[in-house]
């Protein structure tokens, strides 16, 4: 099998390739002056069953996703790996006269077989064209929070929408887990706390399927910390983190903050390599 890797995944392509005993395939990326997008994949892969992978977190990244589809006309067989996809929360109208933005995305995306990395909503996958399948990076999470070594953590969802992410990632590892909920006490209070579970004195690890702006996590924060935690950690699969989100976080008290590699960022310490190796594998 041939591994691509587009502008966005090169790191994770070359570990997936790797963990598959194999090299990634060699491509150039560029700009035409006018600013026009140019790749080229510099290695045969006629009749060849081909793996591209490739994060969308801007409308240029999916552009060259869609060039990476085409330059594999002559493949056997094509997977494609959206380790993160952009537009993915954009999966109903919200408002009248709005586009439903996951669902024509996803539309153009023409593969034998299509894979996600705990995509925002799992009903996206209906409109792909081809097989559709969403991985899920819960048990690498768990495994990494594991190796923090802290005694008797709390794992803590942000909502009671993100709670099975958080029960999936503590399967098996004994972890107390909990969301947090919201109490208005009157027109401009509100209280934010654990659900069930008191967090006094104990190290909480705050899990989500990615974290963006920031400004939700940072008031859960700061409430933990009131409330009696040690210490507060994130723990996300998407480290979106746009504009100032990683100040704003460190700034409400966050002792570290882990992201996996489906975007490459510096809180990217966690690959998803072997996950979606596994997956390729049992083709």
């Amino acid at each position: 099998m041939k591994i691509v890797g587009g502008p966005a995944s090169q790191l994770l392509a070359s570990r997936t390739a790797r963990a598959l005993g194999t090299e990634p395939v060699l491509c150039e990326f560029n700009r035409f002056p006018d600013g026009e997008l140019y790749l080229r994949i510099a290695e045969e892969i006629e009749n060849e069953s081909v793996t591209l992978i490739q994060s969308t977190p801007t409308d240029s990244d999916f552009v060259s996703l869609l060039q990476l589809i085409d330059a594999c006309e002559g493949a056997r067989e094509l997977n494609v790996v959206i380790p993160y996809m952009g537009y993915s929360r954009q999966d109903k109208k919200f408002k009248p006269g709005e586009p439903i933005s996951a669902r024509t995305v996803a539309r153009c995306i023409n593969a034998d077989r299509i894979f996600t990395i705990n995509i925002h909503e799992k009903t996206v996958l209906e409109h792909f064209p081809g097989s559709a399948y969403n991985l899920d990076a819960a048990k690498l999470l768990g495994e990494h929070i594991a190796g923090f070594g802290l005694e008797s953590p709390i794992l803590v969802a942000p909502d009671s929408g993100a709670e099975g992410l958080v029960k999936n990632v503590s399967s098996g590892l004994g972890f107390d887990y909990d969301h947090l909920q919201k109490t208005r006490l009157s027109g401009d209070t509100v209280v934010i706390k654990t659900k069930n579970v008191d967090v006094t004195g104990r190290s909480v690890v705050l899990v989500d399927d990615m974290i963006a702006t920031g400004g939700t996590m940072a008031e859960s924060i700061r409430m933990l910390r009131n409330q009696g935690a040690v210490g507060v950690y994130l723990v996300c699969v998407h480290p979106v983190l746009a504009r100032n989100a990683a100040l704003r976080l460190f700034n409400a008290g966050v002792k570290d903050i882990i992201g996996t590699d489906t975007l490459e960022k510096a809180e990217s310490r966690l690959s998803v390599a072997p996950l979606i190796a596994d997956a390729l594998k049992g083709l």
